[in-house]
């Protein structure tokens, strides 16, 4: 069975022979611990990869991201980093004022300007679940261009210019989820973390009648595409599970680990991919290789019945020890105990 292959049988809950799996390594891992991810992806080849693509050069873009320091993003906002491999904080939002509104140009270039000659071919030279990634985060740039305080004020207010900002931004992540639609990527991950530690950051009442449309929208697109619909959110956001599932959502990275799993599972297991997690906020970082495995055993009994449905994620930062992310594959190798 191929990774594609394999990948698939998960989303389509056609027992594939093994739950696939993916590591999000982040920018501190290239940088400092290379030799260690070889070690991983040797013992545990990935079953998902990147096609070849890069956007067009910004022209508002400057400084690099993830580095201590202060950059400005293809925007126009200013972040300022304080720790290396975290993205940062915008402390210069582009639009605080809603004077600039009228003037705003949105960075068309990075799109318009895309190079996606080789990712098609890139598609076609590997077994690999081809994912491509996309910049449909509405609600997170709209965060990044007004400050977030800002935007949860116009978001409660209901200001005539968060719809036009929000109108904006959803013509641009439409016009880019259709060029990824057009190329031969198995899917199409879109993102916005929704969650505090306990609940949504708006109520869900307004998500639904703000955002659900646009998300809709990008589903649309993405299965109109003959593409899998991969979307990823931070936080507690269960309030919303039903919605992504009847929006057409194929597979969710979610932090179980600030839900209960067991009744996620009980409700939801069988209707939508789930793809990871394990604790990154405790156990990856703090935890024994045990307390790993028990973890993900834990995610096991209430999400994998063999037949499909899940994804051995996780995500890798520098101050998770190697021996906790090895452990986490080694567990979703095991023999499932049901």
């Amino acid at each position: 069975m191929t990774s594609r292959e394999r990948v698939i049988r998960a989303l389509r809950f056609r027992n594939p022979d093994r739950a696939p799996r993916e590591v999000w390594a982040l920018p501190g891992i290239a940088w400092h611990l290379q030799q260690e991810y070889d070690q991983l992806l040797e013992r545990f080849p990935m079953d998902f990869g990147r096609p070849t693509f890069s956007y067009g050069p910004s022209k508002r873009a400057r400084g690099e991201e993830y580095r201590v320091g202060e950059f400005v993003d293809a925007w126009g906002s200013v972040w300022v980093v304080l720790e290396e491999s975290r993205l940062g904080e915008v402390k210069q939002p582009a639009l605080g004022d809603w004077s600039a509104l009228d003037s705003y140009e949105l960075p068309w270039e990075v799109i318009r300007e895309a190079d996606w000659s080789e990712a098609n071919r890139s598609c076609a030279q590997s077994d690999l679940f081809m994912r491509g990634g996309s910049l449909a985060n509405i609600f997170e740039r709209m965060q990044f261009l007004r400050g977030s305080e800002n935007l949860f004020l116009d978001l409660a207010y209901g200001v005539k210019e968060v719809y036009r900002l929000r109108d904006m931004l959803h013509d641009f992540c439409t016009t880019e989820l259709e060029l990824w639609a057009k190329t031969d990527v198995d899917s199409i991950g879109f993102c916005d973390d929704w969650g505090t530690q306990t609940a949504l950051l708006i109520s869900p009442d307004l998500w639904r009648s703000f955002f659900k449309p646009l998300y809709r929208d990008y589903c649309e697109i993405i299965h109109r595409g003959g593409k899998f619909a991969f979307f990823h959110s931070d936080g507690h956001i269960e309030a919303i599970y039903p919605d992504l599932i009847e929006l057409g959502v194929d597979a969710l990275n979610s932090q179980l680990f600030c839900m209960d799993i067991e009744e996620l599972g009980r409700k939801y297991r069988g209707k939508i991919t789930f793809w990871g997690e394990v604790d990154r906020q405790h156990i990856l970082p703090f935890g024994t290789p045990d307390e790993v495995r028990a973890a993900v055993r834990r995610v096991r009994a209430a999400l994998d019945d063999g037949a499909g449905g899940v994804i051995a994620q996780c995500e890798w930062g520098v101050e998770d020890p190697l021996e906790n992310v090895m452990a986490v594959f080694e567990e979703w190798e095991r023999p499932l105990s049901l």
